[in-house]
């Protein structure tokens, strides 16, 4: 049985990935790429004629949480795999609802691609081992993510943290920062920190999208 894939996803290197580990495979076709939700919907419209979805999350123009409930809505018969960076607590619960049939980590290899696809074919449900223990906790504990979004809505920045949070999401380094802000690399470096704690976060990477999802820069 060959079955008709499609990708949605901005990153145009990404997609190149994802091509390459799904080529392996002869009984699974690329049929189409997009690079955001809305574009999706519109290439649907003329060929819905598609099994799986691979669904990034984080896109421009409309994300793949909503994405995932128009293409739920209007095209049940098809399985949509969030395949993501993304892994906190709130994007799992919201593509869950949404109607997704599985959710993995773009780290993931090409045989567990390949069979997480197939598996979702089936009727199952393919998880990163690292998200189906997220999604046990949120059924065992409900009020986690109540309590998750009740700190999240509490994160209140500096005007100087807020500052240094927008200079990092432009790309620049501790120095051009201290240099535009004239003030010490040292002080660039304490500020992160606080940046850090405050958001919960471990790297300038998950600091930035963090602040942009909680429309915080």
């Amino acid at each position: 049985m060959n079955l008709k894939v499609c990708i949605a996803e901005d990153n145009y290197f990404l997609v190149k990935t994802i091509k390459e580990k799904l080529s392996f495979f002869e009984n699974i076709s690329v049929k189409y790429h997009a690079n955001n939700g809305a574009e999706l919907i519109g290439k649907l419209e003329e060929n819905h004629n598609i099994d799986v979805i691979l669904m990034d999350i984080q896109m421009p123009v409309m994300n793949g949480i909503k994405a995932t409930e128009l293409v739920k809505n209007k095209y049940p018969h098809i399985k949509v795999i969030m395949l993501t960076v993304v892994d906190d607590d709130e994007c799992v619960f919201k593509a869950i609802k949404a109607g997704a049939n599985g959710y993995l980590l773009k780290e993931i290899d090409a045989e567990n691609l390949y069979n997480s696809i197939i598996e979702v074919t089936k009727g199952g449900a393919p998880m990163t081992p690292s998200i189906a223990v997220k999604t046990l906790n949120l059924l065992r504990n409900p009020t986690l993510l109540l309590a998750k979004r009740e700190l999240n809505d509490n994160i209140k920045l500096t005007k100087r943290e807020t500052e240094i949070l927008t200079h990092l999401s432009k790309g620049l380094n501790y120095n051009d920062i201290s240099d535009n802000l004239i003030i010490s690399p040292s002080t660039v470096r304490k500020h992160i920190e606080n940046i850090y704690k405050k958001l919960q976060v471990h790297s300038k990477m998950e600091a930035v999208m963090k602040a942009q999802k909680r429309n915080l820069i």
